[in-house]
């Protein structure tokens, strides 16, 4: 029976891509459009062909194309400046995908919040 160390190759491999690419998108990538975005997760399949890469942004859903727009046009650079950084056989190609999680999150705090409000101000029998 096989002990699990602690994180898999893939998953060590998917936080070196993460903490590589934001630091790559804060210092070296120039396109206005993506602006502030944090990283939220990585997936690199088996092969580390492609690698799903989960982000969220504060320049609001109304900004969120030009975001993606600017993410996409940097794949090449990125992946390339990447492959400088890592190793591992392949550099992956990168898939950005919008993450949702944190934007559902601060719209359920805030139902909670008027709702905490609302029952604040009804009168008790």
């Amino acid at each position: 029976m096989a002990v699990n160390k602690g994180f898999s190759r893939k998953d060590r491999v998917s936080e070196q891509i993460r903490r590589e690419l934001a630091d790559l998108i804060r210092t070296e990538l120039k396109d206005p459009r993506v602006g502030m975005i944090s990283l939220t997760d990585v997936e690199v399949t088996a092969d580390y062909a492609h690698a799903k890469v989960f982000f969220s942004t504060l320049a609001g859903s109304e900004n969120l194309e030009a975001v993606m727009t600017g993410l996409q046009k940097a794949s090449g650079f990125l992946r390339r400046e990447l492959g400088k950084r890592i190793s591992i056989h392949m550099t992956p190609q990168l898939h950005f995908v919008f993450d949702q999680s944190l934007e559902r999150g601060a719209d359920l705090s805030k139902l909670i919040q008027e709702a905490v409000a609302i029952s604040d101000h009804t009168p008790e029998n």
